[in-house]
């Protein structure tokens, strides 16, 4: 949809399963096209965003590959949320440099310093902010005449019915840019029963004949007498003494409270991770039904519409790669956010790029 103004056409470069790209043309921004290395996400960035889908490595992309994706007086805005593991909370106090993802955000400075679109953004998880590769790509950009803001930004401020705490940053060649600050900042936050509360029931392995998303992962006789010996909010600290793994009894493992744990209906999720299928590591058990999430609600709790298509109809649905997509999904409404943003910036230069 496109809601007025000026013409601004996105490349999506690590686009997954399309949660920025779709997020944009919510706002009115046109995507031109999305790459990513991964196959799997041909599909759902096809049939959901309906534009071109580049299987590709950036480290192989040049600027040759995205000039004939723009027209004459677009407004380019150039997307990179490359891949956030080494960045991850999850890494802390191991020693990640050597992993070939480091490099991937200076092969984003080195398409923006050929391409020079004259709109930027990025998505990562906060850590990222205190990297040298971080700082060396804003002082790239500082070279490159964008002007940058960035800050860590609460995915609840953007209408995510989840705590998702993600580095935003914006760069324009056109003149000083914000990062937007979020519509539902202040107001009380989406909810787990918000997004998910109407999804039909189902047990535990189980499937749902009209959503083959809205699928469970089978569960342990161990794990379903614990899941069943949880309370929302609770933790596995109020289980019987028979119930608790070697780990749980290690003085190590006491602070490890949001593992084996249900969610609750009236507050927002945790963070969704690629695991979020799986019951044991998070808080990533249902509130009353006793099973994990489904794959659909940890899309829908990542701000993903229940109507997404992730895989073909005629393809068999599996846990690993469908959670993968969407645990590192970029959330609709961030993108959306995103897109609004640089729609009312350009709209405030109306002077047309030059070709």
């Amino acid at each position: 949809m496109d809601n007025g103004g000026p013409r601004i056409v996105a490349v999506d470069l690590f686009c997954g399963a399309g949660g920025l790209s779709y997020g944009l043309q919510q706002a009115g921004v046109a995507v031109a096209a999305g790459v990513d290395i991964d196959p799997a996400c041909k599909y759902p960035f096809e049939s959901n965003v309906e534009s071109p889908f580049l299987e590709k490595d950036i480290r192989d992309l040049t600027a040759g590959h995205l000039r004939p994706l723009w027209q004459h007086g677009d407004f380019r805005l150039l997307a990179g949320c490359a891949p956030c593991q080494p960045f991850s909370s999850h890494r802390r106090g191991r020693d990640t440099s050597s992993e070939e993802q480091w490099s991937l955000l200076t092969e984003f400075g080195r398409l923006l310093q050929e391409a020079e679109p004259e709109l930027v953004t990025m998505e990562n998880v906060p850590r990222i902010g205190s990297s040298k590769v971080f700082r060396d790509f804003v002082k790239l950009l500082a070279n490159l005449d964008y002007d940058v803001d960035f800050r860590s930004c609460n995915g609840l401020d953007y209408g995510l019915a989840q705590q998702r705490r993600r580095l935003m940053l914006l760069g324009s060649r056109l003149g000083p840019i914000a990062v937007p600050s979020g519509k539902s900042k202040g107001k009380t936050p989406r909810t787990v029963r918000d997004e998910i509360g109407t999804l039909p029931k189902l047990k535990c392995g189980a499937t749902d004949p009209r959503d083959p998303l809205h699928r469970t992962r089978g569960l342990s006789e161990i794990n379903l007498k614990r899941i069943r010996a949880s309370t929302p909010g609770g933790t596995w600290e109020q289980w019987p003494e028979d119930l608790r793994s070697p780990c749980h009894r290690k003085k190590s493992g006491a602070t490890f409270r949001n593992v084996y744990a249900r969610m609750e209906w009236d507050k927002p999720s945790p963070t969704i991770t690629t695991l979020s299928y799986n019951f044991g590591t998070g808080r990533f058990g249902h509130p009353d039904q006793d099973r994990g999430l489904s794959l659909r609600e940890a899309a829908m709790l990542q701000g993903f519409p229940s109507t997404y298509r992730f895989v073909s109809p005629d393809e068999p649905v599996y846990f690993n790669p469908l959670g993968r997509l969407i645990g590192n999904a970029v959330p609709p409404p961030l993108g959306r956010a995103v897109g609004e943003a640089v729609k009312t910036h350009a709209l405030a230069h109306t002077e047309q790029p030059a070709a």
